[in-house]
């Protein structure tokens, strides 16, 4: 054994030891002082990545650094779940380390934690890091684009066959949209076509992107990661096909190449209902993030609170937002604020569900007004105090037996529309008839433009004469009591009659 390898562990040892200590307590080695020199260790290329799960890849860890620059070496002390990952320049390592700070990493749906290492590079055996040397050689080599010479197999790594990537989504329990997969995988490489679409019950896309060496390096990041915490994990294969024939730009398909393309559906393309369409601050970072593979796109550090304003104040309820909001997620209190009753802070269960409320109804028209949506600066909605609230401006819905996304892998999840004209109508009572629900519909004054049954005259369509209507009606009509215990069960449709 050489002295490199002393420098290499020796003093990656001793940074280990401290680390672990609770940060309350005293250190191991002696002073507090001397930790916390060590946890404001100056900028450096080389990172201390610690909490790794147990049975984590060498590749699983360059991935971390990947979407920052290039990964140089890497050590794994895989005893104690720690790993050096030294970047090409120390302004990659910044920017990996700002970014992780503001949006926690996760490895396997774990978090870890990531900060500068008191080493300027690393120096490591390469007899002893043999596997983790193999690896290392086999991404840079994907990298710069050229074949590598390690041994092909640490990581299959032949020159790649195709520019386009197959993509099955499992465990979706958030929708996943054309343009949320475009940011993600934009993050590796031009992306000019996607084609999504439903096979075996399963959401898959293809995606082809402008170099066969950017799909395989987003292959090598992303497989098996997960787009959201905990759920909706990519399995990324080389498709057989080389180049994709797209006809039409619009939800289902895109050809960045070419915006001239017709939408196919009558719908304009530019209306951007993505989960990402509200983000603007967030998106290039759970760009980034999610290109990591580790954190939910829409940033699990956001709370689920949001604030709706310019609402009409004599007509708003809590019970009318609960609804409203509930299409696109559980919501679990409403607080019409006492001093300004044209604004109102809605929490619903997390983060995600407050990103897809606020990209599908800010700028939607509520009782005649523009109802604008913002993320609250609030953590949660407070209750009154016991006896405070007389005039009723604080719900609590937690209890709610309505809520749509209770059940993971509910049919709710797949069927999360934006506001539309046409509403869906289910659960309709047996001997109820298309005149019933046109007057049932029309009764605030609005107008009914086409009515049809489903075969089992359980389900139908409704189409109002405006989406503000269809807003109103479903505010209005969903739960809404058809007698012998039948609730009309009312959500926003993608279909038109």
């Amino acid at each position: 054994m050489d002295g490199d390898v002393a420098v290499g562990v020796k003093r990656g040892s001793d940074e280990l030891t401290m680390y672990s200590s609770s940060p309350n307590s005293m250190t191991a080695n002696g002073s507090d002082s001397k930790k916390q020199r060590l946890d404001e260790s100056p900028p450096s290329r080389v990172l201390h990545i610690r909490k790794l799960p147990n049975e984590v890849s060498e590749t699983e860890v360059i991935a971390l650094g990947l979407p920052f620059g290039k990964v140089t070496n890497i050590l794994m002390l895989k005893g104690k779940n720690q790993a050096f990952l030294e970047l090409g320049t120390e302004e990659a390592a910044i920017t990996m380390v700002n970014y992780y700070t503001a949006v926690p990493p996760q490895v396997r749906n774990t978090p870890v934690f990531i900060q500068y290492s008191n080493h300027k590079e690393l120096k490591t055996d390469s007899a002893l890091n043999q596997r983790a040397q193999a690896v290392l050689q086999a991404v840079s080599a994907v990298q710069d684009g050229s074949s590598p010479s390690s041994d092909p197999g640490v990581l299959d790594l032949a020159p790649p066959p195709s520019p386009v990537l197959r993509i099955i989504i499992d465990n979706m329990f958030y929708p996943v949209t054309l343009d949320v997969l475009q940011q993600i995988f934009s993050k590796f490489g031009t992306v000019m076509k996607i084609i999504t679409f439903t096979k075996n019950n399963q959401f898959q896309a293809l995606l082809q992107f402008s170099d066969p060496v950017n799909a395989q390096q987003a292959k090598l990041s992303l497989d098996g990661q997960n787009i959201y915490n905990s759920c909706c994990t990519l399995r990324i294969d080389f498709s057989k096909l080389v180049n994709l024939n797209v006809k039409y730009n619009n939800d289902k398909s895109r050809d960045y190449t070419r915006p001239d393309l017709p939408t196919g559906d009558g719908e304009s393309v530019n209306k951007d209902h993505s989960l990402l369409g509200a983000i603007s601050p967030l998106s290039a970072a759970a760009a980034a993030a999610a290109a990591a593979g580790r954190v939910a796109l829409s940033g699990s550090g956001v709370a689920g609170v949001l604030l709706a304003s310019n609402l009409n104040e004599e007509m708003v309820t809590p019970q009318s937002l609960f609804t409203l909001f509930g299409v696109y997620g559980d919501v679990q209190r409403v607080k019409i604020l006492y001093n300004k009753k044209d604004s109102a802070l809605i929490q619903l269960s997390d983060g995600n569900q407050a990103q897809l409320a606020m990209s599908h109804l800010n700028g939607q028209k509520v009782f005649g007004k523009v109802m604008r949506v913002t993320l609250s600066k609030h953590q949660t909605v407070a209750l009154p105090r016991e006896g405070l609230d007389d005039q009723l401006l604080t719900k609590d819905f937690s209890g709610s037996p309505l809520h749509r996304f209770k059940k993971p892998g509910s049919k709710n999840f797949q069927n999360i529309f934006p506001p539309s004209s046409t509403l869906h109508l289910s659960n309709v009572r047996d001997g109820v008839g298309e005149e019933d629900l046109r007057v049932l519909f029309s009764n605030g004054g609005s107008t009914v433009k086409a009515f049809k049954f489903f075969q089992d005259h359980k389900m139908s369509l409704i189409q109002m004469s405006s989406v503000e209507e269809a807003i109103q009606g479903l505010m209005d009509l969903h739960n809404y009591d058809m007698g012998g215990n039948h609730h009309l069960k009312v959500s926003f449709s993608k279909s038109t009659i």
